[in-house]
This record gives C-alpha cells, structure tokens and sequence, in this order.
C-alpha cells in the first residue's frame, strides 16, 4: 500500500518490531483472547494475538486503524459478538 514504510511488512514477528509497545484492551478477558496494539515509530499501528506474543503482526496505517476503530464504536461489527438466532 502507497505511504507504508518497507521496513514494516504484514505477517512480520512481532518480536522485530523493536520499541513497541503493545497495549492491550481493559475488556480482556483472563485467558488471554484479546489482540494488542503497538503505534510504530512511523506512525504506523501494528496487531497481534496476545496468546502469541511472539507470533506475526499485522500492519496498518493510521487511516485504516481508524476506520476499524471508529466502525467499532458505530457497532458496524456488532453481529460478531452478538449471540446468533440460529
């Protein structure tokens, strides 16, 4: 994608991103299903699975990161949790 950094690729270990730090929401649960958010000294935000800290990471810009974000607040994803009637 135009504007991404090359020293940043998607399915990079996390372990290689040196410097992040990696937040993670308060609504984890206590067996660890949650993901983890790291800004990038680029301005670029990286993901991964908390249960594989070790494991790849994802990459995004800050206008993709964005849009998840506030699709999230907007409950565009909300059938994902929501119990299914089926």
């Amino acid at each position: 994608m135009a504007g991404r950094d090359n020293s940043y690729d998607n399915g990079m270990p996390a372990t290689k991103l040196h410097g992040a730090r990696w937040l993670k929401s308060r609504r984890s649960n206590s067996q660890g299903n949650c993901v983890e958010i790291a800004e990038l000294p680029d301005g670029q935000v990286a993901m991964r699975n908390s249960r594989h800290p070790e494991g790849p990471a994802l990459i995004y810009t800050r206008p993709e990161i964005e849009a998840l974000i506030l699709g999230a607040k907007d409950g565009d994803f909300d059938d994902l949790i929501a119990p299914s009637n089926n």
